[in-house]
């Protein structure tokens, strides 16, 4: 009895030690984090004349979005999704199914939805409906020190659903190469054309606090960007940002180039001072951000803006107060009085909460 007991005894801690040697994927707490946020924009001229993405609203105390991500990671294997409600979350900034921005019928809520598999240590496969890796600028206002946008932002690519493949060659060089639905922003592909955008990143941090990223995409509905984005943290206050681009279009002499400055200094923890100065130019047969008060940057015409921003923290929350001024090579927004003028100003006062 006592030699039967001590065989058991023996194959369950044989079996226990089996066992423990077949580790259990590691997986993380499911992350929630998000923000919302609110502001107030006034036109000098009495006319919103920038039509540059969001807060676009004059005189008013208008709603941005509220975000909602969660991140999950088990193995090697981790999940992102994201949700927002809100203007800034919803048409004005992704189209509803049927690819139109109806800020009417819009009902479209998705701003990220992928899946991503550590191969190796350097390989990553990723595959969804995922945030631009073009341009410096975001759509949720926690990553940006300005709260209006530049141009080059506004008329570039949000998203890109597709499948891409990064692969870091040592700490401080890697590649993304993808391929992409045929439109910029769209969840759906057309059915004939398919994934016939093709994307690569190529990135690099040569010295301690600086990351340079070199984007290509091209499409045979959307067109060719060229994107050089760059971020230098000079010292522990003052960071000096960068996005240069060129675009050009399906149809003959269409497209943009354009390149912006984003200097930053911290004066303290809690208090901050942004400016962002833009210069962007339409090709010859194109003309961007037109709208009921401003004629837009008509081909061969072009745009300077400076913004000037401070952010002001308090915990979770951030104060961003604002000034604008945009002018154009020729006349393109319009007075007071509803006359052509080469200039527009704003001043704005954002709020972003963040969790």
């Amino acid at each position: 009895m006592k030699k039967t007991l001590l065989i058991l005894a023996l194959a369950l801690t044989t079996s226990a030690t089996f066992a423990q040697d077949a580790p259990a994927p590691v997986s993380t707490p499911l992350e929630i984090s998000g923000s919302g946020d609110l502001y107030y924009k006034y036109d000098l001229s009495k006319n919103p004349n920038i039509g540059t993405s969001f807060a676009t609203d004059q005189n008013s105390v208008s709603l941005g979005m509220i975000d909602i991500a969660l991140k999950k990671k088990s193995g090697k294997a981790s999940f992102v999704g994201e949700v927002s409600f809100g203007p800034r979350g919803q048409f004005q900034s992704i189209p509803d199914s049927d690819g139109t921005y109806d800020n009417v019928s819009n009902s479209f809520h998705i701003q990220n939805l992928y899946v991503a598999y550590a191969a190796t240590d350097k390989l990553t496969l990723t595959a969804g409906y995922m945030g631009t890796f073009v341009g410096y600028e975001v759509i949720s206002p926690l990553a940006n020190l300005n709260y209006s946008t530049s141009y080059l932002f506004t008329n570039g690519p949000f998203q890109n659903a597709g499948v891409k493949a990064n692969y870091a060659f040592t700490s401080k060089v890697g590649l993304m190469v993808g391929a992409f639905n045929d439109q910029w922003n769209l969840y759906q592909a057309d059915p004939i054309k398919g994934l016939n955008a093709f994307g690569a990143q190529l990135s690099l941090t040569p010295v301690e606090g600086l990351s340079v990223y070199v984007n290509y995409l091209d499409g045979s509905v959307s067109g060719t960007v060229i994107d050089l984005t760059a971020a230098y943290q000079i010292s522990k206050k003052f960071k000096l940002g960068l996005n240069a681009a060129d675009y050009t279009g399906v149809a003959d002499d269409t497209g943009y180039t354009g390149f912006a400055l984003y200097p930053s200094y911290a004066i303290t923890e809690s208090f901050a001072l942004a400016l962002r100065a833009e210069n962007f130019k339409a090709k010859k047969n194109s003309t961007y951000n037109s709208n009921d008060f401003s004629t837009g940057v008509v081909g061969d015409e072009s745009v300077t803006a400076f913004t000037l921003s401070a952010n002001l923290k308090s915990g979770n929350l951030t104060f961003i107060p604002e000034f604008r001024m945009d002018s154009g090579s020729e006349d393109m927004f319009s007075d007071s009085d509803l006359e052509l003028t080469k200039s527009a100003s704003q001043v704005s006062l954002a709020v972003v909460y963040g969790f």
